[in-house]
């Protein structure tokens, strides 16, 4: 039977920063140990009975299970792409903190909240091409919003509005909107006197446009006659001229400001009675007309059906627009974190409904992103959906929800 190891001896005892495996495992663990690639700084280590190094010092030895020993793999030099070591300290740092929490988008540190459910497969609404290098251009685009002057004239006000169009589409816009009304005055005796049927000549016009221009084009508002009835109704073309959507407004502006202003559009108008999303290749837009823009549960629903923008053609005036136009844009944005755009008329004070222009833009952040002031105008913005997704994780209301208590949902089907 062999003898104990003498006193001192290497044989059967660990080494400081070593471990008693064999020496390609104690290899692999000091390279496991230290995820920046550096290896474990050899700490001196006693001459073993014979044998020395190829630098002439003594090589340290371990115990292999079956009792033979053999000297530990010898150390590469470190990597010259390796990062440099800082001081002797020895904690343990992520070496993928900088690179991928700080820098990298918010759709690859962590997806879309499953919780919030999509009503459409995820290329339709841009998510995917935050995540494929080769389609990065898909989730940015150009809006514009057309802040047009609206007058008692039917046929300019069309032409006018097809100007503007062709002009927001040689500036790069992909998406343009006009605003509610834009082919008549403003007003419960106006709405018979300038309604027409969908198809008509507003609209045959819009779709053209749409298609000679080659953008999604949502054509703010004209008075409808359908049946005997009357709506406020917005439709939206695609790049091949096709009706996408018809948004007929669902809730109707009957207000009574005592000694500023009375407005009721019940008088003369139909509510509509559905919702209207509409996908282009950048994400998908719900759309809404002015007095829907104050209903916080229409945009949450478009919000949970997968909507990412939300365009609202409206008129405030003089009263409600002050105090309210863009307190209520962003409020849309930031409870919903999506992209909020509103199109005004421009302002016109000699007509007998006075409009308060300010055509906006916010983000999801609830900044304003872009805005036109009173005077007939287009506002652009260039939309980055990456903001949106970046806003959606450090913030994620979204999937915080609490289900089980609450709820909003679209009960016609």
């Amino acid at each position: 039977m062999a003898s104990p190891p003498a006193r001192g001896s290497q044989v059967g005892r660990k080494i400081p920063g070593k471990s008693s495996l064999s020496g390609a495992c104690a290899s692999k663990l000091g390279v496991l140990g230290n995820p920046c690639g550096e290896r474990a700084k050899p700490q001196p280590q006693a001459a073993a009975p014979g044998g020395r190094g190829a630098s002439g010092q003594p090589e340290a030895v371990v115990a292999t299970p079956t009792g033979r020993r053999r000297a530990p793999p010898r150390r590469r030099p470190a990597s010259p792409l390796a990062p440099p070591r800082r001081g002797r300290s020895r904690r343990f740092r992520l070496p993928f903190k900088s690179s991928c929490a700080l820098h990298a988008p918010a759709s690859c540190v962590n997806p879309p909240a499953p919780s919030v459910r999509l009503a459409a497969p995820l290329p339709a609404c841009g998510v995917i091409s935050l995540m494929e290098p080769g389609s990065k251009m898909m989730s940015q685009f150009r809006l514009a919003l057309i802040q047009l002057r609206v007058s008692s004239v039917k046929a300019d006000n069309l032409t006018r509005a097809g100007e503007f169009i062709k002009k927001a589409a040689s500036q790069g816009a992909k998406i343009i909107s006009l605003p509610e009304c834009f082919n008549s005055p403003y007003g419960a005796n106006f709405f018979p006197e300038y309604a027409e049927p969908i198809p008509g000549e507003c609209t045959r016009r819009l779709s053209d446009l749409a298609k000679e221009c080659q953008v999604y084009l949502i054509g703010g508002s004209i008075p409808e006659e359908d049946d005997g009835k009357f709506y406020n109704t917005c439709t939206v073309f695609g790049p091949d001229g096709a009706l996408l959507a018809k948004h007929r407004k669902l809730h109707l502006f009957d207000i009574d400001i005592p000694g500023r202003i009375r407005f009721q559009e019940s008088e003369t108008l139909s509510a509509g009675d559905s919702l209207s999303i509409f996908e282009t290749p950048y994400c998908k837009v719900g759309v809404g007309i002015c007095y829907d823009i104050r209903f916080a549960e229409l945009a949450q629903i478009y919000s949970q059906r997968g909507c990412q923008l939300l365009v609202y053609p409206g008129a405030f005036n003089l009263t409600t627009g002050p105090a309210h136009w863009e307190l209520l844009q962003r409020g849309r944005a930031v409870d919903n974190q999506v992209f909020v755009a509103t199109a005004s008329p421009a302002r016109d004070v000699d007509s007998s409904y006075v409009a308060w222009g300010h055509s906006t833009v916010v983000s999801p952040w609830g900044e304003i992103l872009a805005q036109a002031d009173t005077d007939e105008s287009i506002v652009y913005a260039n939309i980055d959906l990456k903001k949106l997704f970046e806003v959606r994780q450090q913030i994620p209301v979204l999937s915080q929800k609490r289900a089980d208590l609450y709820a909003v949902e679209w009960k016609k089907v």
